[in-house]
C-alpha cells in the first residue's frame, strides 16, 4: 500500500509542475507560417511579422503589415500548429502626374502629397492626397478647385497615378469687416493689413488670397497698433472666416474690444535684487509721465533693462512690466519689476526646417547661446529679428525639456522662402527722360544672409551699371559691411551743357548704436570725366572750335552778326569749360541717421533724420568738406485719414587747402528743394551775354529748404488701389557761388575781356553771375500719387510764388516706373 500510495503522488507532482510551467511561460511560437500571394515582398519578411499563434500576436502582425503600405489585403487562417497568411500586394507607383494645373507649379503639388514614384499605391493615400491638393489651392485663393484621380495600369504590377485638376476661378477675400471698433475706422484698420479685398485690381495682386497665417499676422499688427496708440486694454475677441459660394469668396469678420486710451501717470523701476538699484536704471526708460501709453516703448524698455541687468552679472534676471490702470482717469502707472528668475540654462538651440539658409545665419540673431541663462525676453527679440530678415515664410520658437530640470532646449522652426528677384524697371521723368533698368538681386546669397545686386540701366540721357555687396555681420559682429562699384554716363540735356562719365566705388559700414540710431562710415573714390559736346546738334564750344555749316560766319552757315554768332546758338559757361577733363575724387565720409518710422515704404508716423559729411582730399584732385542734413516728420491727423509731413533740409560746401571749388562740386537744386522749379533751376547762373542760362547753372555752396505736405485718400476708391492726393507748400534757397569769374589766360586778375568786345563776338574771359542771392523761393501745388501694381507714379502740379529773375520754373513734373 505504501507503493501504491507513492506512485500517485509522483504523477500528481509532475502534472502540477508542467501545468504551472505552462501558465508562467510566454505564448508558444507558431511552428510554421506559410505565406501565399506575395510576388515582390519576400516570404521571410512577411513571416517576421508573426511572432506567435495567439490571437493578439496574429492581430498585431496583420496591423503591422497593413502599416507598411505594401498590401491591399492580409488574411490569416490556421491555429497553434501553424498559420497561413494570404496577402494581396499593392501595386507600385511608376510615376505621379498632374493635369490641368497652371496656377500652381507641379513641384509644389509633388511636395505636398504622400503618393510618390516607386512607392506603394494606396487608394486611401490617394484620397488623402486629393484633399491635400485642394488645401493647396484654397491657400492660393482658389477654393472652388476640384481634383479627381485615376490610374493607368502598366506591366509587372506597376501603374501611373494621375491627378486631374480643374483650378476654377480665383476665390479670394470678398469682404473684410470689423466689429467693435470706434476709435479707428474700418478703412484705417484694413489699411494696416497685408491681406486685402478683391477688386478690379485682383488680376495684378495676390494679397487678396485667404491665408490663415497672414490673417494671424495681420491681427498681431492691429494689436500692436492699438497698444502703441494708448489702448492698453485692447484685445481681439475673435475672427470669423466664412466662404460664401454665391460671392465665390471669403467673408472675414474681425471682432475687437478697444477699451479706452490711456496716458502714463508715472514710470519707475522696482528691483527685487538687493545689489541692483532701480533708480540707476531709469535712464533706460523709453517713456515718461504724461505721454500716451505705448506698447512698443514698453517692449523696448523691457529689452533694454534686461540687457543692462545681465551686463551687471545677473544672467537669470527677469524684467516684467506691470501696469496699474485707473479706469476713472484713464491713466496707467507703469513699473518695471526686476526679479532674480529661475536658474534655467539653454542646453541646445535646435534649428529645423531651413533647407537653404545656413544655421549660423539663424543662430547669430540670438543674443544667447548654448550654456547661457535662458531669458524669454531675449528669445522673443530673436524671433522678431528672424521674422524681419525676410528670409522665411514663418518663424516659430518653442521650448522642449532638457536632460535635467534646469535645462531647456530651444527649438527654432523656420520655412525658407525665395529671396532672389529679377526686376525689369522702366519709367520717365521730366529731368531724366525715359529710363529702363534690369536688376538681379539676392538678399540671402547662397544661404549666407548676404545681399548682392547687379543693375544695368539705359536711358534717354544716362546709362550705367552698378554692383553692390553687403555682409550684414562683418567679422561676426552686428556690423554691416559692403561695397559698391559703379560706372555711369550722363549725356547733355536741356538742363546741362556737358557729358559726364563717372567710374568708381565705395566701401561702407553700418554700425547700429541703438534700434533707431545708426552710424555709417564710408570711403569713396571715383573718376569724373567731363566733356563739352561741340557738334551740329550741340554746338556748345564753337566759340573756340567753330563748327562748319553751323557756327555763324563759317562756310555754309549764317553770316556773323549781333544776333547771329557763336554765343546765340548756345555756349557752355566758362566755368563749365574750366571743369572739363578728368579728375579723381578721394573722400572719407559718414552718415548718422535716426529712424523711428512706423513703415519704411509708406510711413504715417515717426521721424527720419540724417546728417552726412564727406571730406575730399585723401589723395585725388579735389579738396572740400560737404555737409548735408535731412529731417522728415510724419504724423497722422483727422482719424488717421490724413498724413502730415514736414521736411527740412540744408547743406554747406567749403573748399579745403586753399583750393577753389569746381562748378560740378557745387549743389545744384531744383524740384528736390522747391517743387515748381526745373532741375538745376534755382540759384546762381551764368547770365553772360549770349550764354543760355537754362543749361548753365553754376550751383551754390549753401542751401536751406522747408516743405509742408498733407496726403489724403481719394474718396470712393478702394484703399488698396494705392491712389492718394497731396497738397504742399515748399520754400527754400540756394546761394553762395565761390568759383572764378575771371578766366583771363595766365591768371591775370584784372581786365578780363567782355563776351561781345571782339568783332567776332567771341565768348571773352568774363563770367557774369546772376541769381546769387538769399531770396527764399516758394511754391504751392497739388500731387497725385499712385502706388500702382507697376510701381510708384507721382504727378506734381506746382506754381512758383516767389523766385529770382534768373530761375527756371516748371509747372508740371511726372515721375514713375515699374517693376515686374
Amino acid at each position: 500500500m505504501r507503493f501504491l500510495g507513492f506512485r500517485p503522488n509522483r504523477f500528481l507532482f509532475a502534472a502540477l509542475f508542467f501545468a504551472l510551467l505552462g501558465v508562467l511561460s510566454p505564448a508558444a511560437y507558431a511552428e510554421s507560417v506559410t505565406v501565399y500571394g506575395n510576388h515582390r515582398v519576400d516570404t521571410p519578411t512577411i513571416q517576421s511579422y508573426f511572432k506567435g499563434t495567439d490571437q493578439a500576436s496574429i492581430n498585431k502582425g496583420v496591423k503591422d503589415l497593413y502599416a507598411t503600405g505594401l498590401f491591399a489585403d492580409v488574411r490569416v487562417s490556421g491555429g497553434r500548429g501553424g498559420i497561413a497568411v494570404t496577402v494581396t500586394e499593392n501595386n507600385i507607383i511608376n510615376r505621379v502626374a498632374f493635369e490641368g494645373n497652371s496656377k500652381v507649379k507641379t513641384e509644389t503639388l509633388q511636395s505636398e502629397i504622400q503618393s510618390k514614384s516607386r512607392g506603394p499605391y494606396s487608394p486611401a493615400t490617394v484620397a488623402a492626397d486629393i484633399e491635400r491638393i485642394k488645401d493647396v489651392y484654397r491657400r492660393s485663393g482658389r477654393a472652388a478647385a476640384t481634383v479627381t484621380s485615376r490610374t493607368v495600369d502598366l506591366a509587372n504590377g506597376r501603374l501611373d497615378v494621375v491627378f486631374t485638376i480643374d483650378e476654377g476661378g480665383k476665390t479670394g477675400i470678398r469682404e473684410i469687416d470689423f466689429v467693435g471698433n470706434h476709435a479707428y475706422s474700418t478703412g484705417k484698420l484694413k489699411d494696416m493689413m497685408q491681406t486685402t479685398e478683391m477688386n478690379f485690381l485682383s488680376f495684378f495682386k495676390t494679397s487678396d488670397v485667404y491665408d490663415p497665417d497672414k490673417i494671424s499676422s495681420d491681427l498681431e499688427l492691429i494689436r500692436r497698433f492699438y497698444l502703441k496708440n494708448g489702448y492698453a486694454d485692447f484685445r481681439v475677441i475673435g475672427s470669423d472666416i466664412r466662404y460664401d459660394p454665391e460671392r465665390t469668396g471669403y467673408i472675414v469678420t474681425i471682432t475687437v474690444e478697444e477699451g479706452a486710451p490711456y496716458t502714463v501717470a508715472s514710470v519707475d523701476v522696482e528691483s527685487h535684487i538687493p545689489e541692483i538699484d532701480g533708480a540707476s536704471l531709469r535712464s533706460y526708460l523709453r517713456l515718461s509721465a504724461g505721454e500716451t501709453y505705448n506698447g512698443n516703448m514698453i517692449e523696448k524698455t523691457t529689452e533694454a533693462l534686461t540687457r543692462e541687468v545681465m551686463k551687471r552679472g545677473y544672467a537669470f534676471s527677469q524684467v516684467h512690466p506691470r501696469g496699474d490702470r485707473d479706469p476713472v482717469t484713464h491713466t496707467v502707472a507703469i513699473v518695471f519689476v526686476i526679479d532674480e528668475g529661475p536658474r534655467v540654462y539653454i542646453e541646445r538651440i535646435v534649428v529645423r526646417g531651413n533647407t537653404r539658409t545656413r544655421d549660423y545665419v539663424i543662430r547669430r540673431e540670438f543674443e544667447l547661446a548654448e550654456g547661457d541663462a535662458y531669458n524669454k525676453v531675449l528669445i522673443d527679440r530673436a524671433e522678431r529679428r528672424l521674422n524681419n530678415l525676410g528670409f522665411f515664410k514663418k518663424v516659430k520658437i518653442t521650448n522642449e525639456p532638457g536632460s535635467a530640470p534646469d535645462r531647456v532646449i530651444v527649438v527654432v522652426d523656420v520655412e525658407d522662402q525665395p529671396t532672389g528677384s529679377l526686376s525689369l524697371s522702366g519709367g520717365y521723368s521730366t529731368s531724366d527722360g525715359f529710363i529702363a533698368e534690369v536688376a538681379v538681386s539676392e538678399s540671402n546669397f547662397m544661404g549666407r544672409g548676404q545681399y548682392v545686386k547687379l543693375a544695368v540701366s539705359e536711358g534717354q540721357y544716362s546709362r550705367g551699371v552698378t554692383f553692390s555687396f553687403t555682409e550684414p555681420y562683418f567679422l561676426d559682429h552686428r556690423i554691416a559691411a559692403g561695397f559698391d562699384v559703379f560706372a555711369k554716363k550722363t549725356d547733355v540735356s536741356q538742363y546741362s551743357f556737358y557729358n559726364n562719365f563717372v567710374t568708381g566705388g565705395t566701401v561702407r559700414f553700418g554700425l547700429p548704436i541703438t534700434d533707431e540710431i545708426t552710424f555709417s562710415p564710408r570711403y569713396s573714390i571715383y573718376r569724373s570725366d567731363i566733356s563739352i559736346p561741340n557738334d551740329s546738334k550741340h554746338p556748345y564750344n564753337d566759340c573756340q572750335l567753330p563748327v562748319a555749316f553751323v557756327t555763324p560766319g563759317t562756310f555754309g552757315a549764317l553770316p556773323l552778326g549781333p544776333y547771329s554768332n557763336c554765343l546765340t546758338n548756345g555756349e557752355a559757361s566758362l566755368a563749365l569749360k574750366e571743369a572739363a577733363g578728368a579728375t579723381v575724387t578721394s573722400m572719407f565720409g559718414y552718415s548718422l541717421s535716426y529712424n523711428s518710422l512706423d513703415n519704411y515704404k509708406n510711413p504715417t508716423g515717426g521721424i527720419y533724420a540724417e546728417l552726412k559729411q564727406d571730406a575730399a582730399g585723401a589723395g585725388g584732385d579735389e579738396k572740400f568738406l560737404r555737409t548735408t542734413g535731412d529731417l522728415r516728420y510724419y504724423h497722422t491727423v483727422y482719424f488717421d485719414e490724413l498724413v502730415g509731413i514736414l521736411h527740412f533740409q540744408a547743406g554747406d560746401l567749403q573748399a579745403l587747402g586753399g583750393q577753389q571749388l569746381r562748378i560740378v562740386d557745387n549743389f545744384n537744386m531744383g524740384p528736390s528743394l522747391v517743387r515748381g522749379f526745373a532741375p538745376n533751376g534755382i540759384g546762381p547762373r551764368d547770365v553772360s551775354f549770349g550764354v543760355d542760362p537754362s543749361g548753365n547753372p553754376l550751383g551754390g555752396t549753401k542751401y536751406v529748404g522747408a516743405s509742408a505736405e498733407v496726403q489724403f485718400p481719394i474718396w470712393g476708391l478702394p484703399k488698396d488701389f494705392g491712389l492718394k492726393g497731396a497738397a504742399f507748400f515748399d520754400s527754400g534757397t540756394l546761394f553762395g557761388y565761390e568759383g572764378k569769374t575771371n578766366f583771363t589766360p595766365g591768371g591775370l586778375p584784372q581786365n578780363c575781356t567782355p563776351q561781345d568786345a571782339s568783332p567776332l563776338f567771341t565768348q571773352g574771359t568774363c563770367l557774369t553771375v546772376g541769381g546769387d542771392n538769399k531770396t527764399i523761393r516758394t511754391s504751392a501745388g497739388v500731387s497725385l500719387i499712385w502706388n500702382s501694381p507697376m510701381g510708384p507714379i507721382r504727378f506734381d502740379f506746382a506754381k512758383a510764388i516767389t523766385k529770382s529773375p534768373y530761375d527756371q520754373t516748371q509747372f508740371f513734373r511726372f515721375s514713375g516706373g515699374t517693376t515686374f
